[in-house]
């Protein structure tokens, strides 16, 4: 249920009104009759969206690629050559 409020009814009932939020309610709070901040219940998000799981699955194919630097590739012999 969305309720609009006053930010005086905030200051005095807050507590009241975040039980209103838990129980699946929404809370408008206004000033001067204008629309200002909105209460709402913090929902714990554990899942990706497919927007995100999109662009992870591009950055671990680009980071199994590799990144060229620019120089000669190194063989490990090369470098420990004695």
């Amino acid at each position: 249920m969305r309720q609009l409020i006053t930010i005086r009814e905030a200051n005095q009932h807050l507590s009241r009104y975040v039980n209103d939020v838990q129980n699946g309610g929404e809370i408008i709070i206004t000033r001067r009759g204008l629309p200002v901040a909105k209460l709402s219940a913090y929902v714990k998000s554990t899942e990706l969206d497919e927007k995100q799981k999109d662009a992870r699955k591009r950055s671990l194919a680009r980071m199994r690629k590799g990144y060229p630097l620019g120089g000669i590739m190194q063989v490990r012999e090369t470098l420990h050559e004695r």
